[in-house]
This record gives structure tokens, C-alpha cells and sequence, in this order.
């Protein structure tokens, strides 16, 4: 295409690339809006969903739990499970990144977006 411009033909295909690494990237941060993960506390009876990039969408409370003389346990039961959920969005998202890195040949441990 570019024969004879010296390394400007590996510029365009480098362009090209970073255009289709821009794209999926993209792709990515759309599916981690709809990817959603759970986490939970006090076995279960407290649970937090949330967008794999960390939104808080939902809380489901066991109502077996409510007594006024524990408050502090509930909402210590509750931040638990939001932390939980957060903590899994963010392992997640952070798994999705390295997967792509990987699939892009780019080296491990290199951090996306840039």
C-alpha cells in the first residue's frame, strides 16, 4: 500500500489498531454497565447487586433481620454486602481488562484503559 514510504505503512497498520483496541474497549465498558455481580453478608441474608463497573442497583434484606434492638448489625450487614458487590465489580472488571490485554498481545500487567 505504502511501498516505498519507509515505515509509514507500519504507521497505518499501528492507526489501525489502536482504532480496533479504541472499539473494543468501548465494547467493554458497555458490557461492564450490564454485567452484573452479587455480593453478600450474614450468610446470605443481605445481598447487594451491582454493575460490574461498581453502580449499586439492588439490595435484598432477609426480613428476619430487623430488630430494633440490632440496628448496627444491619447496617453493618448491609455495607458488608455493598462492599462484597463492589469488590467483585471490580475484580471483574479488572479480569475483563487482562483478558482483553491478553487477546491484544499487549504485554501482562499493562494497565487499560490508558
Amino acid at each position: 500500500m505504502l511501498k516505498g514510504l519507509g515505515g509509514l505503512g507500519d504507521m497505518g497498520k499501528m492507526m489501525k489498531a489502536a482504532q480496533e483496541m479504541q472499539g473494543k474497549m468501548e465494547a467493554l465498558q458497555e458490557s461492564l454497565k450490564t454485567t452484573m455481580v452479587v455480593g453478600e453478608s450474614g450468610a446470605g441474608m443481605v445481598k447487594a447487586t451491582a454493575t460490574a463497573k461498581g453502580e449499586l442497583t439492588g439490595l435484598d434484606i432477609d426480613p428476619s433481620i430487623f430488630n430494633p434492638d440490632e440496628k448496627e448489625v444491619v447496617e453493618d450487614l448491609i455495607l458488608a454486602a455493598i462492599k462484597d458487590a463492589q469488590g467483585k465489580a471490580k475484580d471483574r472488571e479488572m479480569a475483563e481488562m487482562q483478558k482483553m490485554t491478553e487477546e491484544l498481545g499487549l504485554p501482562a500487567g499493562m494497565k487499560m484503559p490508558f
